[in-house]
């Protein structure tokens, strides 16, 4: 008689692949668990604890630290000097953004360059770039001696450490996602729709309005939530080149005053939860109008 049969790392892993393939289970889905684990560790785990810490405070109940937000008319401002930086960079990265991508779609002589100039921002960074804008558009930047020298302004222009210093800095280091984003969506729509449009008479206008636009929507908006979670957590812009106890005072500062300087750690996690329940309000509204828009576009043909 022979003998049990001794199980082999081959045999067990035959088994697994058997046991999973019965359930229904993609193998290759394994390969997601490092991601997963890293995800877990890494933002999960931070955030609980963030959220559980929040509800702690040294007084004032479990929702004391909140209440200290709302009720601080400084801390308040700090919501209205958020928004107002981050929507505008984003709307304007991404309208900046059609025309540009619309028109490298097509070839043309230095199209490498030009592309090179439009994404090089991203190898700066933030702290490089709100650097260089304190060295260009500063009082003593290149900016201001080339107006002084044009005669065109008898005193520097003001655009560092404040509100347009800020807005400069989240649109130069923002612009090259949005744009990337954008190209990727132009081209998936196929030319050979403007051509048809083309042949049945339809100018430049026609065919980007009725044709391209509608298509691109979606990715639009796509590209809208991305740019603005970026400008919405913007922090070493408003420090360098902003005005941080004044017009650039945002909640990421707030959080970091609150945690950091003052050592309450539960008013930093709860001004924390405040921003990040706001990020998702407008990415949640963005996500519904989208999925509204493609259904009833789809919906009205069947």
């Amino acid at each position: 008689m022979s003998g049990p049969a001794v199980a082999t790392p081959a045999t067990v892993r035959t088994a697994l692949r058997h046991r999973l393939a019965e359930r229904g289970v993609d193998r290759t889905l394994l390969l997601v668990l490092p991601a997963a684990l890293a995800v877990i560790a890494l933002f999960c785990y931070p955030f609980l604890y963030g959220l559980q810490l929040s509800f702690q405070p040294a007084a004032g109940g479990a929702l004391g630290a909140y209440r200290h937000f709302f009720s601080d008319p400084f801390a308040r401002k700090s919501l209205w000097a958020t928004f107002s930086l981050a929507i505008p960079a984003a709307l304007i990265n991404v309208g900046a953004s059609v025309p540009i991508a619309y028109r490298m779609r097509r070839e043309f002589r230095g199209k490498r360059l030009v592309l090179a100039v439009l994404v090089v921002p991203i190898t700066l960074g933030t702290v490089l770039t709100a650097e260089g804008i304190l060295e260009f558009y500063g009082p003593a930047g290149w900016f201001n001696r080339t107006l002084h020298l044009l005669g065109l302004a008898s005193s520097p222009v003001k655009l560092t450490m404040n509100y347009t210093g800020v807005l400069l800095s989240l649109i130069i280091s923002g612009f090259p996602f949005a744009y990337l984003l954008t190209h990727s969506y132009l081209s998936g729509i196929h030319p050979s729709l403007e051509k048809a449009a083309s042949t049945l008479g339809a100018g430049w206008w026609q065919r980007f309005r009725y044709v391209t636009l509608p298509l691109l929507m979606p990715g639009l908006m796509t590209t809208f939530c991305l740019t603005f979670v970026m400008a919405f957590a913007v922090f070493p812009s408003a420090m360098m080149v902003g005005s941080p106890d004044g017009s650039t005072h945002v909640i990421s500062i707030e959080a970091y005053e609150s945690a950091l300087q003052r050592f309450d750690y539960a008013q930093g996690c709860a001004d924390a939860m405040i921003m990040t329940v706001l990020m998702f309000a407008v990415l949640g509204a963005v996500t519904l109008l989208r999925s509204r828009l493609y259904t009833g576009s789809t919906g009205g043909k069947g």
